[in-house]
């Protein structure tokens, strides 16, 4: 059953994923909030886990930075391990005044600098867009636990670093709430294969501001967007 990147037994993990970009934050949730968890994939480095939450089985496993790492493990999983779910849950600059540093923002749909989706798409321009479904039950699920949530565009960009400063005027005045660098591969990887994905991110740092968040405060946030998620799980 092992892929080129996951070397794990067919049945090994559950139909739904929660995907962070850092392998060891995927062992911190499992550690955190799984029970029963069995660490089903290593290669790499790139972990995975299988657990329970509240009697619903739930995998969680690194994904990488950026769409070429992150797709390769977005295609295996829902290509050959019968992953029907994939919620992305990570951090993203805000680009938007009225979004703060720990905000929770739900991409309904992401623009993107990178070809990866014109490439797939016959040189054409893709909307990549989130599972309505997991959407609405998530965004219901993240009013129990905080108002200070956003749904809406995000831009995903290829460049960490050197990008060009004249783009945050742009994703201002199209009011995109934030940049990461997935969640556009993840849409559409998601629907070639008839599944579903969401990307649930929390602000980290404010690129108009200049702001950043201390790390009591990504630990306060990043909790939230886990519960969240953790309990659209349980909806499914």
């Amino acid at each position: 059953m092992a892929t080129p990147h996951i070397d794990a037994a067919h049945g090994a993990f559950a139909e739904i994923c929660l995907m962070p970009g850092d392998p060891l934050r995927a062992k911190f949730i499992a550690d955190s909030y799984l029970e029963q968890v069995e660490c089903v994939t290593s290669v790499r480095n790139m972990f995975g886990f299988t657990g329970y939450y509240q009697g619903r089985r739930v995998s969680v496993m690194g994904s990488g930075m950026g769409i070429p790492s992150s797709a390769i493990y977005y295609h295996e999983l829902m290509a050959y391990y019968g992953v029907e779910t994939i919620i992305r849950v990570g951090t993203c600059g805000a680009t938007l005044g009225a979004v703060n540093l720990n905000d929770i923002i739900f991409a309904q749909g992401a623009c993107t600098d990178s070809t990866f989706n014109r490439n797939r798409f016959g040189g054409l321009d893709y909307a990549a867009i989130a599972n309505f479904e997991l959407l609405q039950i998530a965004t219901a699920r993240a009013a129990e636990y905080t108002s200070q949530f956003h749904v809406g565009n995000i831009f995903t960009t290829d460049r960490f670093y050197d990008a060009d400063p004249n783009l945050n005027t742009l994703f201002e005045r199209y009011r995109l709430l934030g940049v990461d660098m997935e969640s556009a591969g993840l849409y559409s990887i998601a629907a070639e294969h008839g599944k579903r994905a969401l990307s649930i991110l929390t602000v980290s740092d404010h690129l108009i501001r200049g702001e950043h968040a201390s790390a009591e405060q990504r630990q306060v946030g990043y909790q939230t967007m886990l519960k969240i998620a953790l309990d659209t799980c349980l909806e499914l």
